[in-house]
């Protein structure tokens, strides 16, 4: 029986309600979504209250809006974040409210503004949201970050399609990303996930101490990892209620830290970025001892060179993250210009904060972690890296190397 497009959009909406936050009786939800999709917040409160949540908050945001301020607001309003803006973020995520992220941002939609107000916004944001932030990376309230899509998305997207139509398409790559299609979407989400969880298993029993990365566009770096790392990837724990979530939906990742200060050589991302409502293109990274030394970029260089000076850490990496190259969202040949999409066709890095992959973790102090190699921010960007010929060659402490990835998939 074929089903029709609204009501996979309804299977999408519980699938990041039931898996991607797992969302518990009494339990306060916010919801973070551009008005424009008001309508898809609709079901996903109707969701929510259907598996007896408290109560649904709102928190709306708008292309347009956005950016008209960064265009005319007064200069001062980017230093300092709204205490009243702060004070939500804050006491949703201490209660231990579920959070999720509806991103549907025109990729390009700050082009032409002025660099320094994105970059110190981006600052006085990560200063004010600190503590909701290192709460949701220490998976402190189940969190999920989704996409449905917007006109001019869908247009940047698909530029050779009718808006409808557009529209259209990208909505079927994204139910499909999703593992909406093909049967019961809870049931392929959880079959799905299980695998990642395979997956990790495995890498985590290599206790690899470098992986070294190679491929055509230039790429040639070596990555230390901790002592006691682990990968993680799928469903993740709620360190606080024990509750099982989905970060991020869709997701064909498996993800660990580097060291710090354990990175040096060269790599060339393999995909565009969209950051702060810009395109970089055709950049990359040289390192040493873990630092970027040097950023360049055949477009958007003064937004990158922005986004890793945010603060010290933000010239670090805190993330490793392995996604095979016939991944089913790289086979969909689909240019996504959206992170949460295109980090799923490609293994990837993160420069900024860490995620804490290490055992033990929530027994250690910031303190402690930083002493084992872990990398703090006030942000967390990832860049793909990933190529049809990419070259993993992982080496465990006893010295013994084994290939991790051949011709840009898994060799294990």
């Amino acid at each position: 029986m074929n089903t029709t497009l609204a009501q996979r959009q309804q299977a999408y909406a519980r699938l990041l309600l039931q898996e991607g936050l797992n969302v518990q009786k009494g339990q306060l939800l916010a919801i973070d979504c551009p008005v424009d999709q008001a309508w898809f917040a609709r079901l996903c409160a109707a969701a929510a209250y259907d598996m007896g949540c408290r109560e649904v908050v709102m928190n709306w945001n708008d292309d347009a809006l956005t950016r008209e301020k960064y265009l005319r607001a007064a200069d001062e309003v980017f230093d300092s974040v709204h205490s009243w803006t702060a004070d939500f973020f804050e006491k949703v995520s201490a209660e231990g409210g579920a959070w999720l992220a509806i991103h549907a941002a025109d990729p390009e939609n700050l082009k032409g503004c002025d660099p320094d107000r994105i970059q110190r916004a981006q600052i006085a944001s990560g200063k004010a949201l600190e503590g909701f932030r290192r709460r949701e990376t220490n998976n402190e309230f189940p969190w999920c970050v989704c996409s449905v899509p917007t006109e001019r998305w869908a247009r940047k997207v698909f530029p050779e399609l009718e808006t409808e139509a557009a529209m259209e398409k990208l909505w079927e790559a994204i139910l499909q990303a999703a593992y909406v299609d093909g049967g019961d979407a809870i049931a392929n989400w959880r079959a799905h996930s299980a695998e990642l969880a395979r997956r990790t298993e495995r890498l985590n029993a290599c206790a690899f101490s470098t992986l070294h990365y190679e491929t055509g566009l230039g790429t040639d770096l070596t990555v230390e990892l901790p002592e006691g790392h682990f990968w993680a990837g799928g469903a993740e724990t709620c360190v606080t209620s024990g509750v099982r979530f989905s970060a991020n939906i869709p997701t064909e990742e498996v993800f660990t830290l580097p060291v710090k200060t354990g990175v040096n050589g060269v790599v060339y991302a393999s995909r565009p970025l969209s950051l702060q409502g810009n395109l970089i293109e055709g950049f990359g990274f040289e390192l040493k001892e873990g630092k970027i030394v040097r950023a360049f970029a055949e477009k958007g260089e003064e937004v990158l060179r922005n986004a890793i000076a945010v603060d010290e850490g933000a010239s670090y990496l805190g993330e490793v993250a392995l996604v095979p190259w016939d991944s089913p969202i790289s086979q969909s040949g689909v240019l996504f210009y959206n992170t949460l999409f295109d980090e799923n066709a490609s293994c990837h890095f993160a420069f900024g904060e860490a995620y804490p992959c290490i055992r033990g973790a929530e027994q250690m102090s910031r303190a402690e972690l930083e002493a084992r190699g872990m990398n703090t921010s006030i942000t967390h960007v990832d860049f793909m890296v990933g190529t049809r010929d990419l070259r993993i060659t992982g080496t465990t402490a006893a010295g013994e190397t084994m290939t991790v990835f051949e011709n840009g998939n898994f060799a294990l």
